[in-house]
């Protein structure tokens, strides 16, 4: 079976991913219930199970994790880190390709990107397993980084080799997934690799999937601005000329922008609803707050 999808290239570290045949749900997934329950599920393991509380607009997300994630790349090799890939490329491919991951049909974003601000990986990286708390700031969200598994020791013999590769310049990069109403990434592959450049120092490289809208959408919003701005550009008096150049490049750029902004994360409901939600909770001995 091709599991391949369309790609469009945007440039040499990055490019668009259009994925068809893959309806949903996929393997890796969020679910959500009634009450902020949110449930991150690996085919039928859960991952990672979380309810938000706080009143008014800003929350924290009250989490724990689960044991049993399975990273959606193969192992890396030292020698095949000290070739020269092009890892973008080469993660689209193994992520088409795995039976353990996120993608399903839409339009998906895989880029490098080697900086952050300051506090991603320091502040807002969750190091503490397997609670936590996330605090989801009004209008600014969370935007840290989430492990999906206990983190290595510096010192472990793993991470050791990569710390390795990380002081010779050749450690593959750390694969995150931007989730929307987190506002925030998890990690993907490379929990080790992040260890390692974190201990040596610097910020991990990464590669970063994000979905972006689908065509139809993107098209839609394309028509609806065109028109909005051909109505006020019709009226002189609301339009003087030393601004018609200046909003004529807006909306050009506006418009080459829309079919690579974000698109919202997709959920599917829990199976069972808050009930099976409630169920897994009381499994873990959970606190969560009281509808």
């Amino acid at each position: 079976m091709d599991t391949r999808g369309h790609r469009e290239i945007l440039s040499e570290d990055g490019l668009v991913l259009t994925v068809t045949g893959r309806p949903g749900p996929a393997p890796l997934r969020f679910e959500t219930a009634d009450g902020g329950r949110r449930l991150l599920r690996q085919g039928e393991r859960p991952l990672f199970l979380g309810r938000l509380d706080g009143d008014g607009c800003c929350h924290d997300l009250v989490l724990h994790r689960f044991d049993g994630y399975r990273p959606p790349l193969p192992p890396l090799r030292a020698a095949q880190q000290r070739r020269d890939v092009n890892w973008v490329h080469q993660y689209a491919r193994w992520l088409e390709e795995t039976p353990n991951g996120p993608l399903h049909d839409g339009r998906w974003v895989l880029s490098r990107r080697d900086f952050f601000a300051p506090g991603i990986w320091t502040t807002d990286f969750v190091q503490e397993w397997p609670n936590g708390t996330l605090e989801l700031y009004c209008g600014g969200g969370w935007h840290g980084i989430l492990p999906l598994r206990r983190l290595s020791p510096p010192d472990a013999q793993r991470v050791k080799a990569y710390r390795k590769h990380a002081r010779e310049g050749t450690l593959a990069p750390v694969l995150l997934w931007w989730v929307t109403f987190l506002d925030g990434w998890l990690i993907l592959d490379g929990h080790d690799r992040a260890v390692a450049a974190l201990a040596e120092g610097t910020q991990p490289a990464c590669v970063v999937l994000r979905r972006v809208p689908d065509e139809q959408d993107w098209r839609r919003t394309t028509d609806e601005l065109t028109e909005a701005h051909e109505q006020r550009m019709r009226r002189p008096t609301e339009c003087p000329a030393r601004q018609r150049a200046a909003l004529e490049r807006g909306f050009g750029d506006a418009l080459a922008a829309l079919p690579y902004e974000d698109a919202r994360t997709v959920t599917w409901p829990v199976p069972g609803g808050p009930a099976a939600w409630d169920d897994l909770a009381a499994d873990v001995m959970l606190q969560f707050p009281r509808d």
